[in-house]
């Protein structure tokens, strides 16, 4: 387990300013993430990489020379937010624009790409693409559609050494793009992982067996089987990954025979004897093969195999010079010496938050919404182990923690715009931003989207009736099935929504009472949200687990069943 922390909920931001004081020759630390110590040249194309924390060295080891010029880190196996990635990516960006890449994980994808058109809006030229390299989450013909794991460190690694080298965006780019379309990765599992302040692990395997196909977030394999030898294990992870070798695939491989956290090098050198005799006894050229921790799952016992096919151009810049944290290959020099603590990031300080003091008359409408966050809040701290647990099935189990987290930031939020004189509909404009900047995920940019479009709503009405509420809830479930391209049937939190927002409006229109179609519609949502047990999720990370999720509710569609009912406000607080 994971045994070293102070507040569990501040894992990743305690982790990123002990990481950036001692690495502060390579690093200085910013709001989300860290970037170079010295800013890169004018004109130089820029690459971030990032994801959730929890799988050093990957990100934020990797920024250095002849790798990544910065790193965007959200909280344990949980994707940034947008607002961490314009962060990172404003910070080290030059006039030769920025190149983004993350693994293919629903929240990364959304919040990647939110940043990216904030950027491109603000005249940075900005690409985002994904990392597709895990055989076990979908079939070759659904390669699009496969998780990012270890094989992003083979990608980082070309597409920055393009940049370094001078390539302009377009072609780093094109590099990125190239690489991943060559990248192959399985991996195994012997025990799960266990998050921060967490007694259980995420999953588990029983004596004697191995998990074959599991993710890097904590989410268990697609198969199993007894546990072999280093030499049966080399031939299983050789094998699978050739019989998804890419049609156009040369005979010389970069190799990466990658740790989870808890294998230890010399098992890993053990695996590797049996895993370079048989690449070669193929014919296969191993070209610089990399063996150690690089793409970890905090202390998951395992370990997975890439295999990245080589032409002229990727081999050169595979094997090119680098010098990071983490990973140091031939004569690369520190772009500077030691940087002065007054060259780290004001962000390196700790927040200080200063008191809500009440400016203006608080809107009656606008304290209806702080009230109804607060119960939130209280309903959401309550079940999160529950929503961990149901997420864990699946996933990556950190549901309650980052709903928790993104409405006390919600709540914080609401506050101080009502204490100013916000009306409701700014009220929830602020709160919605603060959710998905705090929270990151696909839940936090989700549910902070749709608070803040609800807000927009009711922007301009200042006495909102409950014909009012009930359009922003509506307006609210637009925006999540839009910005999450799902649908009610994909065992979403939207199985929950519709049903909540169908019943609201049918009741309002039979000229029910307001508290009483509020609870009507919460019933309707805790009823489809039980239901969502019989479904299979056909997007998000559950998808490549889809059969273990049978049987388990969805956790998100159960949290915004909880949140509904935690927000039934009292009748004479919301319209007259």
């Amino acid at each position: 387990m994971t045994r070293l922390y102070n507040d569990p909920a501040a894992f990743s931001d305690d982790m990123l300013t002990g990481f950036a004081d001692a690495h502060r020759q390579y690093v200085r630390k910013v709001a989300g993430g860290v970037v170079r110590a010295t800013p890169p040249p004018p004109g130089k194309t820029v690459v971030i990489v990032g994801g959730g924390a929890g799988h050093y060295p990957a990100f934020c080891g990797l920024v250095g020379p002849g790798f990544a010029d910065g790193a965007v880190v959200g909280n344990v196996f949980t994707s940034p937010s947008a607002a961490q990635v314009e962060s990172v990516a404003r910070a080290a960006a030059t006039s030769g624009g920025v190149l983004l890449l993350s693994g293919n994980y629903t929240g990364d994808t959304i919040n990647f790409d939110i940043a990216r058109n904030a950027l491109c809006a603000d005249g940075i030229e900005t690409v985002y693409l994904t990392v597709t390299d895990d055989v076990a989450s979908a079939p070759p013909q659904e390669h699009a559609r496969r998780r990012g794991v270890a094989g992003g460190f083979v990608v980082f690694k070309v597409a920055a050494a393009a940049a370094d080298g001078g390539a302009p965006l377009a072609e780093v780019a094109r590099v990125a793009t190239h690489a991943n379309a060559m990248t192959r990765t399985i991996g195994v599992a012997f025990d799960g992982c266990t998050l921060p302040g967490d007694s259980t692990p995420l999953f588990t395997v029983p004596a004697g067996r191995m998990g074959i196909g599991l993710g890097i977030h904590g989410e268990p394999g697609v198969d199993e089987t007894a546990v072999p030898t280093a030499a049966e294990l080399a031939e299983l992870l050789v094998d699978r990954l050739l019989d998804n070798a890419p049609v156009s695939g040369t005979g010389r491989v970069a190799v990466v025979l990658n740790g989870f956290g808890g294998v230890k090098y010399e098992e890993l050198f053990v695996v590797w004897s049996s895993v370079a005799v048989r690449l070669r006894s193929l014919g296969l050229e191993v070209v610089d093969p990399e063996i150690g921790e690089l793409v970890t799952s905090l202390d998951m016992a395992g370990c997975s195999l890439t295999l990245s096919w080589l032409d002229d151009e990727l081999e050169a810049l595979w094997s090119s010079a680098a010098d990071t944290p983490a990973f140091r290959r031939g004569g690369a020099v520190l772009e500077s010496t030691r940087a002065s603590g007054a060259n780290q990031s004001e962000h390196d300080r700790a927040e200080v938050v200063e008191p809500v003091r009440p400016t203006a008359e608080p809107d009656r409408y606008a304290t209806a919404v702080v009230e109804a966050l607060s119960r939130v809040v209280d309903t959401l701290e309550d079940i999160a182990p529950e929503l961990g647990r149901l997420d864990a099935v699946a996933g990556d189990g950190d549901h309650g923690r980052g709903m928790t987290r993104g409405a006390a930031a919600a709540l914080t939020a609401a506050q101080r715009a009502a204490a100013v004189g916000d009306n409701a509909g700014a009220t929830l404009i602020a709160a919605g931003d603060a959710w998905a900047a705090r929270a990151g995920g696909t839940s936090g940019v989700l549910w902070g989207a749709g608070l803040a479009a609800a807000g927009r709503s009711l922007a301009d009405v200042s006495e909102p009736n409950p014909e009012n509420w009930v359009s922003a809830v509506r307006v609210a479930y637009e925006e999540v099935r839009r910005l999450g391209k799902a649908t009610p049937g994909d065992k979403t939190m939207l199985d929950a929504l519709a049903p909540f927002v169908d019943a609201v409006d049918a009741e309002l229109a039979a000229d029910s009472h307001w508290q009483t179609a509020w609870s009507k519609a919460s019933d309707a949502a805790e009823d489809a949200a039980r239901d969502t047990a019989d479904l299979r999720p056909r997007v998000g990370r559950a998808r490549p687990l889809a059969e273990k999720s049978i049987g388990t509710p969805d956790p998100g569609a159960v949290s915004l069943a909880a949140c509904a009912r935690a927000a039934m406000p009292a009748t004479d607080s919301v319209a007259k």
